[in-house]
């Protein structure tokens, strides 16, 4: 990860970057699991834009699921989606998720302690934004971003934003309690996602936004492993090439990621944590028990993942329609957590919102003087009423001969899942709309 000659010139520069037209609605055609776009039958009137057609993003997938943002493109974060809602079958109007949802930062700290970058806030991520062909983005339509002063091309238009539709296979099936009938719908996503080079590494910003109203985050790295770092000769590395000769130095890509929940149109979201506890079977039980409890998070957390232990934000305005609150789920990825800075230390943070506070470290945000650089600085013992959520993922990069050339993507990230954000399954087939919480016979 080593920057090379490009992005170490001009990585450090501050650059303004300003945004062209992006509109992904019908233009968006299937993915490559659906070989010709599909006709998506006339729908009822949309209602009214958060942000004109240039900035907004809107796809009905054919499960009847509609996603809605609008986007634009920030000067060290590259791509910011904002005004996320969600809109499955049977609900009248969008259900609004998350206010805006970005990168927060990448931290890549080298074993051999030589050097540590910040490639949002210090080495020019934003500026590195690639143009993509037809060929990586199918099915679908690539869209033009301005840049100026891009590191990878002459010219400040940058046709790299994709946004396409794509299978994922089942995304349930049920074989009826009497005869052969099989109950199965096959998913489908909203994709979008960018490319944006650092140095020797290309990392894609993958947004999934899949029709049961999960959102999924992750961040490829791909591209070629540094030449200049085949140095690691004091077993900080590993051998690439022909004998014990080109040791590439292993490093770590800590990736945070930035959410702003509004569901259901609040900002006054409230944070909850759930420990289970199992205990061995007592006398006269056949199995072990296990017991959840709820603690509310009012104040400012820094959290740690462990088996067991889960959190949600829960609306504190909406229900569905069975009476429940609205929420979702952090649901965390695998991850190897880097011990060495403060700031990668916890799995997730949730911190008052502050207009400063806007990455993870190094930040940039205007602060006033005095105030912390790292996510973990900010977290103080504030009264949590408009929560800003920060989850960090980390990932050990130990190269191996397969990494060249080019280097396969590796991937790190985590979901948001929906609890209780519909009362049933959003993909229920008709026929089994009655069974809400009733058990009768399937057939």
């Amino acid at each position: 990860m080593r920057v090379n000659s490009i992005s170490r010139a001009r990585g450090r520069a501050a650059l303004g970057v300003s945004v062209a037209a992006l509109a992904v609605g019908a233009t968006a055609g299937a993915g490559p699991a659906d070989a010709q776009p599909q006709r998506q039958p006339r729908a009822a009137a949309a209602p009214a834009a958060d942000c004109s057609a240039a900035y907004r993003i809107e796809q009905k997938l054919s499960t009847g699921t509609t996603w809605r943002m609008c986007w634009h493109y920030d000067s060290k974060a590259g791509l910011v989606l904002e005004k996320i809602s969600y809109q499955p079958k049977g609900e009248t109007k969008p259900i609004k998720v998350l206010n805006s949802a970005r990168l927060g930062q990448i931290d890549v700290p080298y074993d051999d302690g030589s050097v540590e970058y910040d490639d949002l806030t210090g080495f020019g991520f934003a500026q590195g934004l690639v143009n993509m062909n037809a060929a990586e983005c199918p099915g679908g339509t690539i869209k033009t971003v301005k840049v100026p002063d891009a590191f990878y091309s002459d010219s400040p238009n940058i046709k790299g934003l994709c946004a396409t539709t794509r299978s994922r296979g089942h995304a349930y099936r049920m074989q009826a309690d009497t005869g052969n009938k099989v109950y199965q719908q096959q998913g489908k996503d909203l994709l979008i996602y960018t490319v944006n080079k650092v140095g020797w590494y290309e990392y894609m910003t993958e947004w999934r936004f899949q029709d049961d109203g999960t959102l999924n985050m992750n961040v490829g790295a791909t591209g070629s492993l540094s030449p200049g770092d085949y140095d690691a000769g004091d077993g900080r590395g590993w051998p690439i090439g022909k004998g014990p000769k080109s040791y590439a130095t292993s490093h770590s890509h800590n990736v945070f990621w930035r959410l702003d929940f509004g569901l259901d149109g609040s900002t006054k979201g409230r944070v909850e944590q759930y420990d289970s506890k199992v205990t061995a079977p007592a006398r006269g039980q056949e199995a072990p028990t296990n017991k959840t409890t709820v603690t509310k998070v009012t104040k400012e957390l820094a959290g740690d993942a462990k088996n067991y232990r889960w959190w949600r934000m829960v609306s504190a305005t909406g229900k569905n329609k069975d009476g429940h609150a609205r929420s979702y789920e952090i649901v965390p990825g695998a991850t190897t957590k880097f011990l060495g800075r403060s700031f990668t230390k916890h799995d997730v943070y949730f911190t008052e919102y502050d207009k400063c506070e806007q990455f993870a470290s190094n930040n940039t945000g205007a602060c006033p003087s005095g105030h912390g650089k790292s996510v973990d600085s900010w977290v103080n013992g504030q009264t949590l009423t408009h929560p800003i959520t920060w989850v960090n993922v980390g990932f050990h990069h130990i190269a191996r001969d397969e990494d060249q050339q080019p280097m396969p993507v590796h991937w790190q990230g985590f979901s948001i899942a929906p609890r209780d954000v519909t009362a049933m399954n959003p993909l229920t087939p008709a026929a089994l709309a009655d069974q809400n919480g009733q058990v009768t016979p399937r057939s």
